[in-house]
């Protein structure tokens, strides 16, 4: 029997799960006593989805292919179970529900993406799609009639499949005029309506000169789509700009040896400060530059892998930015290395990492539980940037799905970071607007499909109306998003 998404009742108290998770908190090794207070007035609690992985409707109503279109339908899958983004949450069809479901949470926000090649079908402003363009005045109005903030991220990953088969991607820096096309649509479009944007969820990895390239290109295109917002919006629109970074905090694995804290503090350089140091002060990090150039010379190349920004890149580049958008979920432990392996991201930055094997696990192998290296996390940035004002973007938990309501992991993952994001803001005096869960609901999590799942609401995807169900957390969730923090009960 179905249950309904709005009606179904929960069998656990918000105070019964307040009580479990106080019995099951444990040690938290470098963790504080935990803080009772509220946020400031105004802070925003909201959730944040990405197009692909929950859209669906991949080749109807005038869309074109992304390049996840293209990878998911490959004859053999990359997808570790087989599966693709064609239906997801079908919440192209279904994106009342969502609404509902933001509304039930209680929520001033909702950050989600465009698809490119929805609105642009070949990623190109020689054609307009203009049913894709209804598609995201429908939501966005009806989140606005039901008080709830549209936060819109312009490329979350889905490129158009046009743009990389004809000019070979990112590397290409042709791609910087179309994606200042593509930022002028959205401007024109939405911009009445929508009044907080960011240009790139930015989260790139690989080796050798091609992830630099990627990240020049999408830090001039950047660029670009900020200054066209000044120019010719912002004084009308009255919205602000910002970029989206994802990062893990950076531990030294011993706090005590000098090298391993400047190892961390290099590897968070090249982790983060690899974008956010041309948009805050104009250029790459001073050791990004040293390393990188280095390296490439003993490689015997004529040129750097890391490519250089001329005044001009750099004056358009620097203070590029209304807010800073922070992805982070966890952190690493950090000690000296030497350079290894083929020439790469990795290893120039001539550093090891590893995670403490008693961190608590979830269902991504990548994902440990660290709620101090959060409040850590945070106040590097205040201390790098000078505390610009920040939003936490994405900070989420994942499981496998197998209980579709009961996720006491996830409910104590979201206490304990959000109560290290309260200590950062009231006690360290971070500059911190909002909070952003991921997810909403589960959805397609990229290279491993459907088998990791991030939602305070279980989706089965086995069904072709796709059933939503809440999970325990979405009553904590609820709890803490009305109290706006942490009353002691």
């Amino acid at each position: 029997m179905k249950t309904s998404t709005m009606t179904s009742t929960r069998v656990l108290t918000f105070s019964l799960i307040v009580s479990l998770l106080t019995f099951c908190h444990g040690d938290l090794q470098q963790e504080d006593e935990f803080l009772y207070d509220t946020f400031p007035e105004g802070f925003r609690w909201g959730f944040a989805t990405a197009a692909y992985q929950i859209e669906g409707a991949w080749n109807i109503d005038g869309k074109g292919e992304s390049i996840w279109d293209r990878f998911t339908h490959r004859l053999v899958s990359p997808i570790i179970d087989g599966s693709n983004g064609d239906i997801a949450c079908d919440s192209y069809h279904k994106y009342p529900r969502d609404v509902e479901l933001l509304k039930s949470m209680g929520v001033q926000f909702y950050r989600f993406s465009i698809s490119w090649s929805r609105v642009l079908p070949r990623g190109t402003n020689d054609l307009v799609n203009e049913v894709g363009i209804s598609y995201y005045n429908n939501l966005i109005n009806l989140l606005i009639s039901n008080n709830i903030i549209p936060m819109v991220t312009m490329y979350h990953w889905d490129l158009p499949q046009n743009l990389q088969s004809q000019f070979g991607g990112w590397p290409n820096e042709t791609l910087i005029e179309h994606f200042e096309n593509y930022a002028r649509l959205l401007y024109e479009r939405f911009g009445d309506r929508v009044k907080h944007w960011m240009t790139f969820n930015v989260r790139i990895l690989g080796e050798a000169t091609e992830p630099y390239k990627c990240a020049h290109t999408i830090l001039k295109s950047h660029a670009k789509a900020y200054r066209l917002y000044e120019r010719e919006f912002k004084e009308w629109q009255n919205g602000e700009v910002g970029i989206v970074i994802d990062s893990e905090f950076m531990q030294p694995d011993n706090p005590d040896d000098p090298t391993h804290v400047e190892a961390a503090e290099r590897a968070l350089r090249f982790k983060h400060g690899w974008f956010a140091f041309p948009v805050f002060f104009g250029d790459y990090p001073s050791v990004m530059r040293e390393l990188v150039d280095a390296r490439s010379e003993a490689e015997g190349r004529n040129a750097s892998r890391l490519p250089t920004l001329d005044e001009e890149w750099q004056t358009m580049l620097r203070g590029s930015f209304d807010f800073l958008g922070v992805n982070h979920y966890t952190t690493e432990l950090v000690r000296p290395a030497a350079a290894q392996g083929l020439p790469g991201w990795s290893g120039d930055q001539q550093v090891s990492k590893r995670k403490d094997p008693s961190w608590e696990g979830s269902a991504s192998a990548w994902l440990k539980k660290v709620p101090w290296g959060f409040r850590k996390y945070l106040n590097w940035l205040k201390n790098t940037y000078d505390n610009p004002v920040m939003y936490i973007t994405e900070n989420g938990w994942s499981d496998d799905g197998r209980d579709p309501t009961n996720d006491t992991s996830r409910s104590l993952f979201y206490r304990d970071y959000i109560n290290n994001v309260l200590k950062a803001v009231k006690l360290d005096g971070v500059n911190i607007k909002g909070y952003t869960a991921w997810s909403l609901m589960d959805n397609f999590e990229w290279a491993n499909g459907f088998t990791d799942r991030f939602g305070v609401h279980w989706v089965d995807f086995t069904d072709p109306e796709r059933q939503v169900i809440p999970k325990d957390s979405s009553v904590v969730l609820k709890k803490i998003f009305e109290d706006n923090g942490f009353v002691e009960e």
